[in-house]
């Protein structure tokens, strides 16, 4: 969710059709300032919750929590259960995610991506690198509050930046 598109928006909505409540966990979240991960873990939670109201969606459907990196794997699952509500399914793409909960007897659920050529952070960050339309592939919410940080600049000069670390 760096930044959240209209692609995770497709996905949580398309999850609320399955279920009363969504626990929308906000991943890596002590990482920030970086050519790939640009945005803080507030940052982004006020993009997903502005953006689900922007939807119309209820907010006593969904919990947003950010979650730490703990870079421990045996001991994540317990790790997430901590932070988070009881929950019965997880909804996940990313291998590993899967497989963690699967071991620890989850129900795991992959979600239907939507179009992932167009809608990623990837081609976000870099439509925004390269001055083109990024806006038409994030929700309001989130032009808003990119524009409002001056996320465009500071993804530019992280650019800069790294590029000069090489």
């Amino acid at each position: 969710m760096q930044p959240v598109h209209n692609g995770h928006m497709e996905v949580i909505n398309e999850i609320l059709n399955e279920v009363d409540e969504i626990i929308i966990g906000i991943g890596s979240a002590q990482i920030s300032h970086e050519l790939k991960d640009p945005f803080t873990a507030g940052e982004r939670l006020v993009m997903i919750n502005q953006a689900l109201a922007e939807k119309g969606i209820d907010s006593s459907r969904y919990y947003i929590i950010p979650m730490q990196d703990i870079n421990f794997n045996a001991i994540w699952v317990s790790h997430v259960k901590m932070l988070t509500p009881p929950f019965s399914v997880v909804y996940s793409g990313n291998p590993l995610v899967k497989q963690l909960f699967a071991e620890e007897g989850y129900e795991v659920r992959q979600p239907i991506l939507y179009d992932r050529m167009h809608l990623s952070g990837t081609e976000v960050r870099k439509r925004i690198l390269n001055d083109e339309n990024w806006q038409e592939l994030v929700p309001n919410a989130t032009v808003d509050l990119i524009n409002e940080i001056r996320g465009d600049e500071r993804l530019k000069n992280l650019s800069v930046k790294e590029a000069s670390d090489i």
